[in-house]
């Protein structure tokens, strides 16, 4: 079928007709009469010769043919809307996925995405939550933020922000810890990076006491469980700035431990085009590093 002469109108007539099952809310969101469109579907069944729809006492069903005809179309215009979207102020918006480990996403980066917002106005980023585990060719993004060391194999990566460690927990438990060596008798909530706790216990003098208790795979989790009394926690204080100026979490010892960075991180096989390049400039100029 040649370009110019799709039937657009009758198309979305199809469209609309098939998601509702209902001719009536179909005209409704098109703002035609029920007559036009039921007109413009019998149009579109003649030219393609086959019946697309089912005609019942009560509403209409797809046949065969409409029903492998519906997802193509709202895929199609879908994208065509999502095309559309992009464009904003006389100019096309880029979008930008990036994959975010969920503690950095909600505990620094959502405060300040209204700054990037409006800074950048022809950047539309997709936030992608991840739990520091992720394949970046794989999951089809542009950018990752993770924790860690900065050593990822094929990858560019750009250190963004400090965050050591200490433990925090519940205030009512808190109130009960006034030294390292007292958390022996206290559940010890992990992460499922199991040295985190060794290291910390070593730095603090309390090498001698054992870490046990559940495994976590997520410090939003982690500080949860913690919050509500049922251990204490080893998070990256800087996440969670407002539950501890809320006290909702206590530090109840000053000794604190660096376990790594956030890194924002590129891979190197793909250029680093220019929305990349601005967000990462955003980034490190927001950060400490």
């Amino acid at each position: 079928m040649i370009r110019p002469q799709l039937p657009l109108n009758a198309l979305r007539a199809f469209e609309a007709a098939a998601r509702h099952l209902n001719f009536t809310r179909a005209a409704l969101e098109l703002c035609v009469s029920q007559a036009a469109l039921s007109h413009q579907i019998r149009m579109l069944e003649e030219r393609l010769q086959v019946t697309l729809f089912h005609r019942l006492p009560r509403g209409v069903a797809l046949t065969d043919e409409g029903a492998a005809l519906h997802p193509v179309l709202t895929e199609s215009f879908d994208r065509i809307g999502i095309a559309l979207d992009r464009f904003t102020g006389g100019r096309m918006r880029e979008v930008l996925t990036v994959g975010v480990v969920g503690t950095f996403a909600t505990g620094w980066l959502l405060p300040r995405l209204p700054a990037f917002e409006a800074a950048h106005p022809d950047i539309e980023l997709r936030l992608q939550t991840h739990n520091n585990r992720i394949d970046l060719a794989g999951e089809g993004l542009d950018l990752a933020i993770r924790f860690g060391d900065g050593d990822w194999q094929g990858q560019d990566c750009t250190a963004i922000l400090d965050a050591p460690f200490a433990p925090v927990c519940a205030p009512v438990l808190a109130r009960r810890l006034h030294a390292p060596r007292e958390l022996a008798g206290t559940t010890l909530l992990r992460s499922y990076r199991n040295d985190e706790w060794p290291r910390w216990l070593q730095a603090a003098g309390a090498a001698g006491v054992e870490a046990r208790g559940p495994v976590f795979d997520s410090s939003l989790t982690l500080a949860s469980a913690a919050a509500s009394g049922a251990g204490v926690a080893l998070l990256p204080l800087r996440m969670f700035e407002q539950e501890l100026a809320e006290g909702r979490l206590l530090q109840p010892f000053a000794q604190t431990l660096t376990l790594g960075r956030y890194w924002l991180t590129r891979l190197r096989s793909r250029p680093e085009r220019e929305p990349l390049k601005r967000f990462r400039l955003w980034l490190q100029a927001q950060g400490d590093l």
